[in-house]
């Protein structure tokens, strides 16, 4: 009853049908009320991405704590976070930061994210905008026989993508930098194309850029079945578009959605700064937990190094 009187107390406003909500009237902190939070989190996993307007007060620090509420903070797993900050990752449009493509935050890892928040220090005066769709109605209007599909495919995904595939020109000489250091260290991970959500039930599409192939697919029949699910999840009617200014927020559910940062601002400077929250390892319908692969988990080589022995 708490939860639910709380909810009420909370000013949102819906951005669009599917997918995405503005909260009014709450400054964002690291201590918040219990009950507050706890609005915010329903919300969150109602509407899958929040927006926060007008959250100046917000530092570096501030950001870190409020993250925190939502659970353990993590660090990105190869790209060093910012100066002074203990997870925070800033992505700077001078230095390679330019995700212009789908995708769902670090799912080469086994347990990815379940929550980033995002902050915008520093936006374009035009462009720049970043659009989200909702993996959970997408997987919901596939066709029977594709969901069917679906439910038993598996991907491998790896941080070492095709990064020119998406780009209509070549990459800069600081995006080239960037994907170094993203690379530093490859990963590999097995995911269910389609995950049970821990907290709702939902059934979600686990795609975007960092899917490699297909397991059991030749690579032009995983190509055109990845290309075809992915098109159900940024048809227009699965997505929300936001407009940045510079202080807002943006909180989404890493495991019900994808995001597209919009590369069209040209030598426009765009900053933001974001914390990610420990996620779980992802399962499919079939009860089957994601598997790594590449680097193998401190066990794993332990168990391996026994064997050899």
């Amino acid at each position: 009853m708490t939860q639910a009187l709380s909810q009420v107390d909370l000013d949102i406003h819906p951005v669009a049908g599917r997918i995405g909500a503005e909260v009014r009237d709450v400054r964002l902190d690291g201590d918040l009320p219990p009950n507050t939070f706890d609005a915010i989190r329903a919300a969150l996993l109602r509407h899958k991405v929040l927006f926060f307007r007008r959250q100046d007060h917000l530092d570096d620090a501030t950001q870190e704590a409020f993250g925190k509420l939502f659970g353990t903070p993590v660090a990105h797993p190869t790209v060093p976070v910012r100066d002074g900050t203990r997870y925070l990752l800033e992505l700077d449009s001078e230095h390679g930061g330019r995700a212009n493509s789908w995708h769902t935050d670090v799912t080469f890892d086994l347990a990815y994210p379940q929550v980033s928040v995002l902050r915008a220090v520093k936006v374009p005066a035009a462009g720049g905008d970043t659009v989200w769709a909702n993996t959970a109605t997408a997987y919901q209007d596939l066709p029977a026989p594709l969901r069917d599909l679906a439910d038993n495919l598996w991907a491998l995904h790896t941080n070492d993508y095709d990064y020119a595939a998406s780009r209509p020109q070549p990459d800069s000489e600081g995006a080239r930098r960037y994907r170094e250091v993203f690379t530093s260290t490859v990963y590999e991970t097995e995911h269910p194309v389609v995950r049970v959500h821990p907290e709702t039930g939902e059934r979600t599409l686990v795609l975007g850029h960092f899917v490699k192939k297909l397991l059991g697919y030749s690579s032009t029949d995983s190509a055109h079945l990845v290309s075809l699910l992915q098109g159900h999840v940024h048809r227009l009617e699965n997505t929300v578009r936001w407009r940045w200014q510079a202080g807002d927020v943006a909180i989404w559910d890493n495991r019900a959605t994808q995001h597209y940062a919009i590369n069209d601002y040209g030598d426009a400077h765009r900053v933001v700064r974001r914390v990610t929250i420990a996620g779980d390892v992802p399962v499919g319908v079939d009860g089957q937990p994601s598997r790594a692969i590449k680097p193998l988990p401190v066990q794993s080589h332990a168990t391996e190094q026994r064997k050899a022995a």
